[in-house]
């Protein structure tokens, strides 16, 4: 990320890319809300996206994966995917009017009575979603219904953007933990002290075991489920999906993963989160490279870190008993 320590030419470039990056933000927000947030789904789709390669990567991610999806199908999801991304964006953007629809959305399913008997125990409670629908709706809709949360995220690597963001994001809740070591502690110390936390897992994570998707490898963090381990803390996934009319959302709360060990738990959160996206196709966001480091080297060291780790701690446990 872009800091003074950087030459003035480069920081300048940076903050020039971060306005022309928060431009078509600023533009949509002189837009009533109930127009604003279609406009820029139309923005994003149909100038921003070309322009920035996103259409061609949602095309190379369902020939990836959905090889036989027909090809008005790739056509209509190029165009829809984008359309939600900004929505997505402009929501957040949009702080005020968003968490009020947000607040009102509907909450259902069958993790809603052990997430409410955890926090009855005073244990924590780790939400896992990911970037489908609108994961910021399901996070004020909790909120809503008591569960105060704190975030881990990604910080974006333009510092002009990167302020703007993380100032609508803390306008949601906090605490925020960045993603990093640092984060990591707080995260720790906020689960130890019984907090709710909310983590997306959808990303291709460098750090993480290629565990299928979509009947591909992915790199898929296993820290979710350690945590959920670790501490007791029921790991539930939540979804904020979008309604029909483009502006409201359903938040439903699936039955907590049940507990066995790290990879079986991460396996199940994205066998869980895939079922999802393929009842909505157009509400998750193909436009990530979910799929990048899934095989090759990365994968391969990741593999062998992970059995290392194994060993090491089979020979601990041996010690123990010993």
């Amino acid at each position: 990320m872009t800091d003074t320590s950087l030459p003035l030419g480069q920081r300048l470039a940076d903050t020039a890319l971060g306005v022309a990056m928060y431009a078509p933000i600023a533009l949509a927000r002189l837009l009533p809300y109930r127009w604003r947030v279609p406009a820029m789904g139309w923005m994003t789709s149909r100038i921003i996206a070309p322009l920035a390669g996103y259409d061609r990567r949602v095309r190379e991610n369902l020939a990836h994966v959905m090889p036989d999806l027909p090809k008005s199908e790739v056509r209509r999801l190029m165009r829809a995917v984008p359309d939600n991304a900004g929505r997505n964006m402009i929501e957040l953007y949009s702080t005020d009017e968003f968490m009020a629809r947000a607040r009102r959305a509907p909450v259902e399913g069958p993790g809603l009575d052990a997430i409410r008997a955890a926090r009855a125990e005073g244990r924590p409670v780790i939400f896992v979603t990911g970037h489908f629908g609108n994961f910021h709706a399901a996070r004020v809709a909790m909120i809503e219904q008591g569960f105060d949360m704190g975030i881990f995220y990604r910080p974006m690597s333009n510092a002009f953007f990167n302020r703007r963001y993380v100032r609508v994001m803390s306008a949601i809740s906090e605490p925020m933990f960045e993603q990093g070591r640092r984060g990591m502690v707080q995260m720790v110390k906020h689960l130890r002290s019984g907090g709710v936390l909310a983590i997306l897992t959808d990303l291709n994570a460098h750090d993480g075991l290629p565990l299928q998707f979509f009947g591909k490898p992915a790199l898929s963090p296993l820290a979710t489920a350690e945590l959920a381990i670790k501490f007791d803390a029921p790991l539930v996934p939540v979804w904020g999906i979008r309604e029909e009319n483009g502006l409201d959302f359903r938040i439903v709360v699936e039955s907590p993963v049940p507990v066995t060990d790290p990879v079986t738990m991460t396996q199940e959160v994205n066998d869980r989160l895939e079922a999802q996206v393929r009842a909505r196709m157009d509400q998750w966001f193909w436009i990530h490279r979910r799929w990048k480091h899934g095989t090759g080297p990365v994968a391969q060291r990741s593999e062998r870190r992970f059995r290392k780790q194994q060993k090491a701690a089979r020979k601990a446990a041996k010690g123990r008993k010993g």
